[in-house]
């Protein structure tokens, strides 16, 4: 069955894809976008969000002008920023870097921010911003140690994914779990429906 709106997704993350799926939500086209992820000079976790969620979302609405297949889409994205205070602790891809932030992270409590930003057919772009609050167990060097090995920090903000391993290392988690993993379903859901993307479309078939 055809449906009239089509929804492109401005990234490659597999765990946006199922937490999209999981919603009864399937992507028309996945487009990751590739934008300086950069924290600007004293720039808050927050803004920092709103400014890369926007961004990769404007990146795809370019890549699609004079795409007549993409007419009429819904571009979404999304990005997702960890902190501790106002330091923000960076998407690991090296293993030193996911370390550090492991040592940081341990016994504390940090803040995850996802920035949800969607531009709808008629080229309006609605935000949401989402905040989780996460407290980790104090890490042994082995938890650290093993942790490194399984390689599941590389390309997770913060250095670590709370739907492996690291869910072992939560010991209080205040507010939606979903946002920590990469895409708040409920926030989500709710700024598709208010700008008129038919959520519903699909839950029969799910």
């Amino acid at each position: 069955m055809a449906f009239a709106n089509k929804l492109i997704l401005a990234s490659g993350s597999p765990r946006r894809v199922e937490l999209l799926a999981q919603m009864g939500i399937e992507p028309d086209r996945l487009m990751p976008m590739d934008i300086d992820e950069t924290p600007k000079k004293a720039e808050h976790p927050r803004s920092l969000a709103r400014r890369l969620c926007t961004g990769k979302a404007e990146a795809a609405l370019a890549a699609i002008k004079g795409d007549p297949s993409a007419e009429g889409s819904y571009i979404l994205a999304a990005d997702t920023v960890v902190a501790v205070g106002r330091r923000i602790v960076p998407k690991c891809e090296m293993v030193d870097e996911a370390s550090s932030a492991l040592h940081l992270l341990s016994g504390r409590s940090h803040r995850v921010f996802t920035g949800v930003c969607l531009i709808t057919p008629d080229k309006k772009v609605r935000q949401r911003i989402v905040d989780t609050k996460v407290r980790f167990k104090r890490l042994s060097g082995l938890d650290i140690e093993s942790y490194l090995a399984s390689g599941q920090w590389r390309g997770k903000a913060g250095g670590y994914g709370i739907q492996g391993i690291a869910g072992s290392f939560v010991v209080k988690l205040v507010g939606s779990y979903s946002n920590v993993v990469g895409l708040p379903l409920q926030e989500t859901l709710s700024l598709l429906s208010g700008e008129g993307y038919d959520v519903h479309r699909r839950w029969a078939e799910v």
